[in-house]
């Protein structure tokens, strides 16, 4: 017998942050992600299926962009018209600041997490990274760094609209699976790292 209430239903796109990107991956702007899904199926075709190399092609766009802006520049001074629309092409200190944050916040917490796992000897949390470590190493095996890339991407435009679609199914399944894990883990806790002698 099910609970006699539902929980209250998530909002998808407030999760998502509600702008821009929570519309495009929400397919409510749908030229957007029709555009995004293009490019990055696209760049991946260049660069996986064409054999194409990413700094080759990087260095061929702004040759391309450079030699566009110089002819443009050049005529426009022969023909006396407007030189081409640049943008103000600098890096403001608020945004390298806001940058330097994030990263001294996610080193800190890795560096927390390793003296935790050294000094604390938390084998818990030592089995934990490692699991999630080798995982990452066994799919990249797997892939290469392109692949992933746009795995993520479609990924990033297919599981917020399923979840936000069908959320009380699955909902009801991650709770099941959830249960069932937390019951395993219980066991190999009380019958493996229990009984394992850690030193003082």
């Amino acid at each position: 017998m099910g609970d006699s209430h539902q929980p209250p239903r998530l909002s998808v796109h407030r999760a998502l942050g509600g702008g821009f990107v929570a519309d495009l991956l929400l397919w409510k702007n749908w030229t957007g992600g029709a555009t995004l899904l293009a490019g990055a199926t696209a760049l991946w075709f260049v660069f996986e299926r064409a054999g194409y190399n990413v700094l080759s092609f990087a260095a061929n766009v702004l040759l391309l962009l450079f030699a566009i802006l110089f002819l443009w520049a050049k005529s426009a001074s022969l023909l006396n018209r407007p030189l081409p629309p640049l943008p103000d092409l600098k890096v403001s200190e608020e945004s390298v600041v806001e940058i330097a944050d994030v990263m001294q916040e996610w080193v800190n917490y890795t560096l927390s997490i390793a003296c935790d796992i050294t000094v604390g000897r938390n084998l818990k949390l030592f089995l934990q990274v490692s699991l999630g470590l080798w995982l990452i190493s066994y799919i990249g095996s797997l892939f290469n760094f392109i692949t992933l890339v746009y795995i993520g991407v479609i990924l990033s435009l297919t599981v917020p609209l399923l979840y936000d679609k069908y959320q009380e199914i699955i909902d009801e399944k991650w709770c099941r699976a959830h249960k069932a894990i937390q019951v395993l883990l219980m066991r190999i806790d009380n019958s493996v790292l229990k009984k394992i002698p850690l030193a003082s």
